[in-house]
C-alpha cells in the first residue's frame, strides 16, 4: 500500500503536529531524493541535498502558505541547494556567505558602516575607485562612464567587476 502526502497531513504538520511532521518527512523523502538525483551533479551531492532539504522542511513546514504547493517548494529547495554545491566547487561565493555579510552589516551601527565603506573605497587603486564612484555613487550608466573616460564598455564593466570584488574582499569579516 502506497501512502501519499495529503493536504490533511500537510495541514496538521504546518499546525505543529509532531506525528504529522514525522510522517511528512518520511513520505517526502522519496520525492526529495528523486528531485536531487535529477538536479545534482553527483550521488553524494544528491544525498547532501536530500539531508539539507529535509532539515529545511522540518524547520519551515509551519511557514508553508499553500498546502498544495509543497512539491514545488521542495523542488525549489533541492534545486537551489544543488546549485550552491556546484557553485562551491567552482569557487563562486554563494548565498550563505552573502547572508553572513548581510548579518554582519545589519548589526553594525550606520556610522561604522559608513567609515568601513569609505575606507574600503579609499583602499582601491585610483582607476577602480573612479569606477565605483561614477557607477555606484553618481549612478552613471556603463555607456556614460565609457564616454567620459574615453574607453570601451568592456573595460568599464571589467573594472567595475574587479573593484566590487576588491571591496567585498576588504569588507569580509575574516580580514
Amino acid at each position: 500500500m502506497t501512502v501519499a502526502i495529503t493536504e490533511d497531513l500537510v495541514s496538521r504538520a504546518t499546525a505543529g503536529d509532531t506525528c504529522a511532521i514525522t510522517d511528512l518527512l518520511r513520505l517526502a523523502q522519496t520525492d526529495i531524493r528523486r528531485y536531487a538525483r535529477r538536479s545534482c551533479r553527483s550521488h553524494s551531492d544528491a544525498e547532501e541535498a536530500v539531508q539539507e532539504t529535509l532539515i529545511v522542511l522540518y524547520r519551515k513546514v509551519g511557514t508553508l502558505r499553500e498546502v498544495g504547493a509543497i512539491s514545488g517548494w521542495l523542488f525549489r529547495i533541492v534545486n537551489r541547494y544543488c546549485i550552491r554545491l556546484t557553485m562551491r566547487i567552482l569557487g563562486v561565493p554563494f548565498a550563505q556567505e552573502a547572508e553572513a555579510i548581510d548579518r554582519r552589516f545589519a548589526r553594525t551601527p550606520t556610522h561604522e558602516l559608513r567609515l568601513d565603506i569609505a575606507r574600503a573605497i579609499e583602499s582601491l587603486p585610483p582607476h577602480y575607485r573612479q569606477m565605483v564612484v561614477l557607477r555606484d555613487m553618481e549612478e552613471r550608466t556603463i555607456d556614460e562612464i565609457a564616454e567620459k573616460l574615453a574607453t570601451t564598455r568592456e573595460t568599464v564593466k571589467a573594472r567595475i567587476h574587479r573593484a566590487r570584488g576588491l571591496l567585498r574582499e576588504y569588507l569580509r569579516e575574516d580580514r
